[in-house]
């Protein structure tokens, strides 16, 4: 979009605020156009694990858990493993762009992909273990394995969701969001038929529902990549594969598993919230299903706000713009919460509607009513402004103290103890996402703007190879005015020449790393042989 076509329609929704201060109606309109194209992105990711969800449920309700569970797996020791390991590419790809050094956005790229397929090998030796782990949690033989078996059927498709993930990554972190929307609507109008055709047309039951959304993890990425390749997206970014990609991993994976944590603590929650319920009912866990069906595309809105977010506090805290990083923080979480007002009376006036897309099983139906409005939006707010500040560490023992000192202890006290069933899980569950938006929030009010400018203009970022030499700790400080262009830019390069490693290094230290991703795989595969035994 030109500047002209965007100063039109930012003044056509300033009209729409003209009741607001200028500044605020501004920054609004700053937030909604970056939150819109984020929240669509991940929305139609996430549906294509929904649309198994929605296709299984009509098979039956053993199906519907096992499927389910299966999905939860997948999401905690895969999906999230990866997404939570990318996320080193929001501080390294951003940086490396915001100071105009396009050859290492390419490089850091390449680094991730190699990582995150790595990553995988580990993923899968837990994944083929999966009946046997629902089995020692308590789950029925049959739901158990129901889930191996999609689970099974799914794992080739691992490294292409990875892939994607890093494709997303790649552009997202460069501003560029619509093709991952496009991307993902094409990909799930192609999931959907062939859902259809593999469950109704065939009759493959859950094989072909597995099937079906592995296809579809493999389209997500080639339908990206070739995007990228025929819009010349890549054109100044990547001059192609270079050894460089095999230099200082340890940046790398130092900014990568911090950030895993930080996000798998609050997934791994909700993923035990589902196990636990599977040990009280079918019933129960079918109405999980739903509840957690329903969270989660509820979620996709916020979050879009706290990219959104993060987006604008660093970039202000990055300039020492310190009163525009307080507004940004504000702001966003001012229309997270709007959007959890309307999303409740959205989800109160339609529950029935909502409830018979997962199954036609009444007592599943009838369980899930009092449960809907239990969406999680303003922790997701007030957790961009800690990326902003660029303090993951506070967020990462957030997270762990507030699920599993006080969540997980309250909500499976009620849960079994008080006889509540689901609902005194997510009562509990609800209790921690409150005391964090609460933490985070003073947080906000206390924090000393002007020492946290300086703090994150000053972080050191791993070496960065500028005219042929790796320059250790590259510092870009980005001067932003208050439509988000990029007026000036300068970049304080501390030079201090680090020496690449020799080939013969490279090659035994990324050789060694392989071989460990391939004994933990063996590990599994071990495990699964002697438990069949």
């Amino acid at each position: 979009m030109n500047e002209p076509e965007n100063t039109s329609r930012c003044q056509g929704c300033l009209r729409c605020f003209s009741f607001l201060p200028v500044h605020f109606t501004r920054e609004i309109v700053n937030l909604c156009s970056l939150a819109l194209p984020v929240f669509l992105s991940y929305l139609f990711d996430y549906l294509i694990i929904f649309v198994s969800t929605v296709f299984c449920g009509h098979l039956g309700k053993v199906e519907l858990d096992g499927v389910t569970l299966a999905t939860a797996v997948i999401s905690v020791m895969g999906i999230g493993i990866g997404y939570g390991l990318s996320t080193a590419c929001d501080t390294l790809i951003s940086q490396a762009f915001g100071a105009g050094n396009l050859h290492l956005v390419g490089v850091i790229t390449q680094k991730a992909i190699l990582i995150l397929l790595l990553a995988c090998l580990p993923c899968c030796a837990f994944l083929i273990n999966t009946e046997s782990i629902l089995l020692l949690v308590g789950q029925s033989p049959e739901v158990a394995r129901v889930s191996q078996l999609y689970v099974n059927i799914f794992l080739p498709g691992l490294p292409a969701a990875f892939v994607f993930i890093i494709e997303a990554k790649y552009l997202q972190n460069q501003g560029i969001i619509w093709p991952l929307v496009i991307t993902g609507v094409v990909a799930n109008l192609l999931n959907a038929l062939i859902n259809y055709i593999f469950l109704f047309v065939l009759d493959m039951g859950v094989p072909g529902s597995a099937a079906a959304n592995t296809i579809s993890q493999y389209s997500l990425a080639i339908i990206l990549f070739i995007y990228i390749r025929c819009t010349g997206l890549h054109k100044d970014t990547w001059p192609g594969w270079s050894m460089d990609c095999l230099q200082e991993w340890d940046s790398f994976i130092h900014l990568a598993i911090p950030s895993m944590l930080m996000m798998c603590a609050e997934w791994w929650t909700y993923e035990i919230g589902g196990l636990l319920s599977g040990l009280i009912s079918e019933v129960e866990l079918g109405a999980q299903s739903v509840v957690y069906g329903l969270a989660n595309i509820a979620y996709m809105f916020p979050i879009g706000f706290s990219v959104a977010g993060n987006v604008r506090v660093g970039n202000a805290m990055g300039a020492g713009d310190v009163a525009q990083a307080k507004l940004s923080a504000k702001l966003s979480i001012i229309c997270a919460v709007s959007v959890a007002v309307v999303l409740a009376t959205v989800f109160g006036s339609s529950r029935n509607v909502i409830a018979y897309i997962f199954t036609n099983d009444k007592v599943i139906w009838g369980e899930n009513m009092n449960y809907y409005f239990f969406l999680q939006t303003n922790q997701a707010a007030s957790g961009s402004i800690v990326k902003g500040l660029a303090k993951q560490k506070i967020g990462a023992v957030c997270n762990l103290v507030g699920y599993y000192a006080v969540g997980c202890p309250i909500g499976i006290s009620l849960m079994f103890a008080a006889k509540w069933g689901i609902f005194g899980l997510w009562t509990g569950l609800l209790i921690s996402v409150f005391l964090q938006s609460v933490f985070l929030i003073v947080l906000l009010f206390k924090l000393n703007w002007k020492k946290a400018s300086e703090e994150v203009r000053n972080i050191g970022f791993p070496s960065i190879k500028k005219d042929g030499g790796y320059i250790e700790g590259c510092d870009a400080i980005n001067a932003t005015d208050m439509d988000g262009l990029v007026n000036e830019e300068t970049e304080v390069l501390v030079a201090t020449v680090r020496v690449q490693l020799p080939l013969s290094v490279l090659v035994l230290r990324r050789g060694l790393a392989l071989a460990t991703m391939l004994v933990l795989l063996a590990a599994g595969l071990s495990v699964k042989f002697f438990l069949k035994r």
